[in-house]
This record gives structure tokens, sequence and C-alpha cells, in this order.
């Protein structure tokens, strides 16, 4: 059997500082937020999770300026990636990896699982989370309010790391996705 690929680990690239997101950071996450999706979240929405305990949520800044978030909760022993965004202007320099990064260093388990939902046609994020061992294993059917579009699930589990989906609950199959 082959050994699984290797997950790049990636560090913040220069000059962005990655540090626990707070509500201060708020209104720029909003303005990035509507920026970069076409459905975002309210502020409400944020400042609920950030108000649990339980989650990591992380800001990446270049100066005084927000370059990108990433939003974690966690349910019993899932953590569920809510929110990843990276500000036009910074996409495409290895942003959304290093937040990913600081997410699995800061939960500090290797047996940890995540799970998040992806636009289907988001063939950029796919990829990326890809390379971060994600791996598809359901689909929620009409998942965006805006278009209806279905979301793909993945997981990144130890199981995905070494190539099978053996420790991912409901899996569906390939062909029915």
């Amino acid at each position: 059997m082959s050994e699984p690929p290797a997950v790049e680990q990636r560090a913040a690239p220069a000059g962005i500082e990655i540090r626990p997101l707070a509500y201060p950071d708020l209104p720029q996450v909003i303005s990035v937020e509507r920026r970069v999706f076409p459905t975002p979240w309210s502020l409400a929405m944020f400042v609920l999770e950030l108000s649990k305990q339980s989650g990591v949520c992380l800001a990446a800044f270049e100066g005084e300026r927000l370059a990108g978030y990433l939003i974690c909760s966690r349910y019993d022993t899932v953590w569920h990636i809510m929110n990843i965004a990276v500000d036009t202007r910074y996409q495409r320099r290895g942003l959304a990896t290093a937040l990913l990064n600081e997410l699995y260093r800061r939960v500090g388990d290797p047996e940890a699982r995540f799970t998040l939902e992806v636009r289907r046609s988001n063939t950029g994020a796919i990829r990326l989370y890809e390379r971060e061992g994600f791996r598809v294993a359901g689909l929620r059917r009409r998942y965006y309010q805006d278009n209806n579009e279905d979301a793909l699930v993945m997981w990144r589990t130890p199981a995905t790391l070494a190539g099978t989906l053996d420790d991912v609950p409901n899996p569906a199959s390939p062909g029915a996705l």
C-alpha cells in the first residue's frame, strides 16, 4: 500500500499575522464577507460564532488591514469549518492554507476530524481542501439559497489523510455525487 500524500504545512505569507478574531475586527470582516460571497453572513452570525467557547475563530492581518478569516465550531468530537474567506486582493497567495494550518495547530490533535460544505462549482476551494486532506463524502442538495446550488460535504480525518473514507459518518458512494 502506498503512503498517503503529505499535506503541505504553510506559514502565513510574508507580512501577514494570524491571530484570534475579535469583536472589534467585525466591521472589516463584514466588508470582506460582502466582497467575496454572494450570500454574506450577517453581523449577528459572526457575533454568535465568536461567543462560542468551543470554537476557533482566526483573523489574518497585513498591518491593520484584514486579509482573511476562518470560523470553526466544535460539535461534540467534530470540528465544522463554518466560514473561510480571503479578501480578493490577497487570494492565491497561500493565505487560506495558512489559516487552515493555524486551525490544525490550535486544535492540536492529529486525530481531529474536520468537516465543511463547499459549493459544487467552487473548484478552486475544492482543490485547496483536497490538498489539505479533505475528501468529498456527501452532498447537500440545494444548500445555497442564492441559486439553490448543491454543496459538497467534505471531511478531513485520519482515514481521509490515508486515502479512505473509513472513519467518515455515512459517506455517499462516489457515483451518487
